[in-house]
């Protein structure tokens, strides 16, 4: 049937036919063919419009981590689960996936005022001096894991710290370590870790003094790694503030940093636990969260306020509400605080944890016999409790607990789907963890893939893959299922492939 008996009116008085019928027919056809090609420049650019979009996607994440092109390697023949020591911080490491590795020195900018990324106050001052070390303060980095959220690439005995995962040149222990070096120098410097990891973290961070490496007996979590450290350096130095940040985690934007750690040691000295808090991204459901409370009002913290509360780690539309908001922040687990003020909250709220660990410190300076005896008396019985747990959130609940906004990038690296957010890759195109040309891919959209056999991997047609090939174990998974791979690893164990983990 044709436009214009669809559209022109019929009657007895208008012919159906004639140079009328015809202006009009043309003229819906005309519109058709208008219509039609608007349809085709719409796909085109909704098909442009996505592309630009994931190479700013792409783009960003590369900026963001400082990466403007994906360093390529030789073929290496080993696991590549060591990073050899360099001869000094300093200096770049090898990575474990790379034959080498050109990335600058640590550089301490000469001013002492830094721009803050905080909303509200667009400069602050740093009044420590122009090589922004803090007197008096120290920094602890707890150092522990079990290597089942990256396995089989990490391990027991080479957890995700001790590795380059980002193909900086760099492990993430000796990322943590030169970020955190200018606040303090080595002197004040410490890491608690356990025995299995003692000997790689001393050949990684050479200028590590031995007095302040703290090795633990075993796995207490977070409280008993940081108390214990506190207890230790409250012995040396009872007007120490100390800050404890993470061994593993990945942070970007510097400057933003060393901004939001300054501004939390000021706020320490006023007598509270201070958190750091991370602006949200996106609705994370595997993050905990902090619940901004009331400015605190300090002049030379600005930016600081109370905890409101502490939220665990939500679900997705919880976690989009929270976002909505405006009001709540990740939770990354720094904490800095005046040695005594930890220890004051510990013994009340958790009498006999204290005990202990001030039991291990009283001796633990005067005699290493005497320090193993006791720690072999009192560590098993300790309790196993997160720092949060044990004294953040009641102390929360009664005003005594800060926090500082801040909106420098950071992740955990809790698997790898995250990881893969971290590597550079070409538009559609997987991650690849390694060598480059170890891998083969046609009409592969996403995923990450470690080539860490020294064998071609090749895929085809498939999306959103995590494939790591070790010489050893190979995984399959998917992005989606990657928080789970650890309950592989309790079934490997079950299973008795123990040797593997």
């Amino acid at each position: 049937m044709s436009l214009s008996r669809l559209f022109v009116p019929q009657s007895s008085s208008e012919p159906t036919s004639g140079p009328n019928a015809l202006s009009v027919e043309a003229m819906f056809s005309q519109i058709m063919d208008v219509v039609l090609k608007s349809r085709a420049e719409i796909a085109e650019l909704r098909h442009e419009c996505t592309e630009l979009r994931q190479a700013n996607l792409s783009l960003e994440r590369q900026v963001r981590e400082g990466i403007t092109s994906q360093i390529r390697s030789p073929h290496l023949g080993t696991p590549g689960f060591n990073t050899p020591a360099p001869s000094s911080p300093q200096l770049r490491a090898k990575s474990p996936f790379l034959h080498s590795s050109s990335i600058p020195t640590l550089a301490v900018p000469p001013s002492v005022h830094i721009a803050s990324p905080l909303g509200d106050n667009t400069v602050i001052s740093y009044p420590y001096g122009p090589n922004r070390e803090i007197p008096g303060f120290y920094v602890v980095i707890p150092a522990g894991g079990a290597g089942t959220r990256l396995w089989p690439l990490s391990r027991e005995g080479h957890p995700k710290f001790l590795l380059d995962v980002t193909l900086q040149g760099r492990s993430l222990i000796q990322a943590t370590w030169d970020r955190l070096l200018p606040l303090t120098g080595a002197e004040r410097l410490a890491v608690v870790a356990g025995p299995g990891h003692v000997k790689s973290i001393s050949e990684q961070l050479p200028d590590l003094l031995q007095h302040n490496l703290f090795c633990e007996p075993g796995p207490k979590d977070s409280m008993a790694a940081i108390g214990l450290a506190a207890a230790i350096l409250a012995q040396r130095d009872p007007d120490a503030v100390i800050g404890s940040f993470a061994a593993d985690h990945m942070i970007s934007g510097t400057d933003a940093f060393l901004s939001a750690v300054s501004e939390a040691v000021l706020v320490a000295q006023k007598g509270y636990l201070v958190t750091i808090g991370i602006a949200p991204s996106h609705p994370s459901t595997g993050f905990g969260y902090v619940r901004l409370g009331d400015k605190l009002g300090i002049p030379e913290a600005p930016n600081a306020r109370l905890v409101s509360s502490f939220k665990e780690k939500p679900d997705a539309r919880t976690a989009a509400a929270y976002i909505a908001t405006g009001s709540y922040r990740w939770n990354a687990g720094m904490f800095v605080t005046k040695v005594t003020f930890l220890l004051d909250l510990l013994r009340e709220y958790k009498p006999e944890l204290a005990e202990g660990l001030m039991k291990v410190a009283a001796v633990w300076d005067v005699d290493e016999g005497q320090r193993n005896k006791v720690l072999e008396e009192v560590w098993p019985g300790l309790e196993k409790i997160a720092i949060d747990h044990a004294v953040a959130e009641p102390a929360a609940l009664e005003g005594r607990v800060a926090v500082v906004p801040a909106t420098f990038g950071w992740d955990d690296v809790g698997d790898f789907s995250s990881l893969a957010e971290l590597l550079p890759a070409e538009a559609n195109q997987p991650r690849i963890l390694g060598d480059s040309g170890l891998v083969l891919t046609e009409q592969v959209a996403g995923g990450i893939v470690v080539p860490g056999s020294g064998r071609l991997v090749a895929c085809l047609g498939v999306d959103d893959l995590v494939i790591v090939d070790m010489p050893d174990t190979l995984l399959v998974t998917t992005r989606a299922r990657s928080q789970e791979v650890k309950r592989l690893v309790k079934k490997a164990k079950d299973s008795g492939w123990r040797r593997l983990l």
